[in-house]
């Protein structure tokens, strides 16, 4: 697959994309389960469907937005990407993405993190997108860094790990960032 261009495309998760995305994760467990607390061996059909019905009400809600990263030419699942943890007095949310174990290095979470920053902007009128990353997650690291957010610092006990709480690194995106993504300066 890594010969294949890719065309990523978020859209919000629906009922029937559950079983692509219990192979998507049970595909890339191995790489997952270091950084997503929810990715283990046990990881079956029933909670990939749990985890699409709580995404699907929290859209619902208007308190979380969850997407599957889609190959807009095969229609196969790339990954997953987010906002939550949404503060609506402070206009903010996290950005959270993963990807597909045959997918990665190709520019998918980029593209996905993109899509959804556009949405939290135009759609949601959010004014600020926090990326918070584990130390040693150098490829979330990397994907904030080709976004264009800013390293705010480390935030203490940013992380629940399953060893307990864990430093993370923070980056931020505004809505600026957006024209210089398209080349613009506003």
């Amino acid at each position: 697959m890594t010969d294949i261009a890719l065309h990523p495309r978020i859209r919000h998760w629906r009922s029937d994309d559950a079983p692509a995305l219990f192979a998507a994760v049970a595909d890339s467990l191995s790489t997952l389960s270091r950084w997503l607390p929810w990715a283990t061996p046990d990881y079956d059909l029933a909670r990939a469907q749990a985890w699409i019905a709580h995404c699907m009400r929290m859209q619902e809600a208007d308190d979380e937005h969850h997407f599957g990263v889609f190959d807009d030419a095969s229609g196969a699942l790339l990954g997953s990407v987010g906002l939550n943890q949404r503060i609506r007095a402070n206009r903010a949310a996290n950005l959270g993405y993963w990807v597909a174990e045959t997918a990665r290095g190709r520019g998918v979470a980029v593209a996905a993190a993109r899509q959804a920053a556009r949405h939290g902007f135009q759609t949601l009128g959010l004014q600020r997108i926090a990326i918070q990353v584990a130390p040693d997650n150098h490829a979330s690291q990397h994907v904030a860094m080709k976004l264009g957010a800013v390293c705010e610092g480390i935030a203490r006990n940013g992380l629940a790990t399953p060893d307990g709480p864990a430093e993370a690194i923070v980056y931020s995106l505004i809505p600026a960032d957006i024209a210089l993504w398209e080349g613009r300066v506003d």
